[in-house]
């Protein structure tokens, strides 16, 4: 739908409408091919990065639209509408972006932030390793100091755009406990450095969510992002600001698209002479999903808005992927329940939205993670507050953005 809310001006429903052309003329005819070959979709990852759609959260000052979060919401949402695995690679690229923002020195930002914007390089972050998991504090993989060189060894997996990306952020641990990790920005031919397993996900067929390798990898020092230490202040941040409200996103996009065919369906399928969606049992799980989806929605643009206007909204964005993920679950599967058999026939898309929404659901933290954080809101004993700490480097600026004078 689109139009003007409360959230949203001319600025976003003018980026939803070039989205949505691009998914809709560009995206759909692919999707068949997609999912019949399961393998990395390159060309169209490429596209839309060079539609400058990955920089919609970068400053102006270094050549990105300077839209802010609520914009990304809407390209995410929209790409996601047609395609999961298209709205899942922009919400990974943005992933990588928000580490350079967030921690990058000023060469850093120069450097790479322009590169980002325009298309020239996708950028991922790789924080989980096959033995820790979800656990940062686990990890294994090592960045020893040599010279002026850090050498660096491990493997992380489960990395989103881990097959298209050109610039890794990464990692790794440098000492002893929450203070010995930091992170790094490693090129995609940095020597020691590899490709591994692309991965065989059983939804978001065109994304990679893979393994890298790093063998006595070699980067210039200067190639650390922040101090020594705050590796895991990189991880935690990323996460909780682009991780959760991005699949949000890809959630929400999902479930509009889930709420949009099982309309059509019941409107145009007839039993007991009359189209499905005029039997009330049809009309009341129909009537479920749209209620589902219009909560989602405020949860999702909620969370963004506040974001933009840089309020404290931890507790927000973790909610949003809570509510968007569980909801366009429930809503796939009551979708499932009115197509029936034909939910699982491919022509219907059903079966794809039901696997894309449940690849969703672990990244940034499952349901519970989510559950578990907002009980510590609730009682008071929530730790950093990661959308005030750096509301500064998140928010929508109308002004010249100067970060040099930020103390992260």
């Amino acid at each position: 739908m689109l139009g003007q809310d409360y959230f949203t001006d001319e600025r976003h429903d003018q980026l939803r409408a070039e989205v949505r052309e691009f998914a809709e003329k560009e995206v759909r005819p692919h999707i068949a091919r997609m999912e019949a070959e399961r393998t990395v979709e390159h060309d169209l990852a490429r596209e839309i990065a060079r539609r400058g759609w990955i920089g919609v959260t970068i400053p102006r000052v270094y050549g990105g639209m300077g839209l802010g979060h609520l914009a990304k919401t809407v390209v995410i949402e929209e790409l996601s509408r047609v395609s999961g695995a298209m709205g899942a690679i922009a919400q990974a690229s943005q992933l990588g972006v928000a580490k350079v923002i967030h921690f990058g020195s000023e060469q850093q930002r120069r450097q790479w932030l322009p590169q980002f914007a325009d298309g020239r390089a996708l950028p991922t972050i790789a924080v989980t390793e096959p033995e820790s998991g979800g656990h940062v504090l686990g990890m294994s993989g090592t960045a020893r100091k040599r010279g002026r060189d850090y050498v660096l060894n491990g493997r992380k997996w489960f990395v989103g755009n881990s097959h298209i990306g050109d610039v890794h952020g990464v990692v790794f641990r440098t000492g002893k406990g929450s203070r010995g990790l930091s992170a790094f920005l490693v090129p995609g031919d940095a020597p020691g450095f590899r490709l591994g397993d692309p991965g065989c996900q059983s939804g978001l067929h065109g994304f990679s969510f893979g393994e890298l390798v790093f063998e006595d990898c070699r980067i210039p020092a200067a190639n650390r992002l922040g101090d020594e230490g705050t590796g895991l202040d990189v991880a935690y941040s990323s996460s909780i600001l682009y991780g959760r409200p991005n699949l949000a996103a890809v959630a929400l996009g999902i479930h509009r698209a889930i709420v949009e065919d099982t309309v059509a369906f019941a409107e145009e399928r007839s039993l007991y002479g009359k189209p499905l969606a005029e039997l009330p049992n049809i009309s009341l799980k129909i009537g479920e999903m749209q209620s589902r989806l219009m909560t989602a929605r405020l949860a999702a643009y909620h969370a963004a808005h506040l974001l933009d206007l840089g309020r404290p909204c931890d507790a927000e964005l973790m909610n949003s992927k809570l509510v968007n993920t569980e909801y366009a679950l429930d809503s796939a599967r009551n979708a499932m329940e009115i197509h029936a058999a034909r939910g699982l026939q491919s022509d219907f898309r059903i079966e794809r939205y039901l696997r894309d929404a449940t690849h969703v659901y672990p990244p940034a933290g499952t349901s519970d993670v989510q559950r578990l954080r907002l009980g510590q809101v609730a009682a008071g004993s929530y730790g950093v507050q990661w959308s005030e700490k750096l509301a500064e480097l998140v928010k929508v600026h109308s002004t010249v953005w100067a970060p040099q004078a930020l103390a992260v």
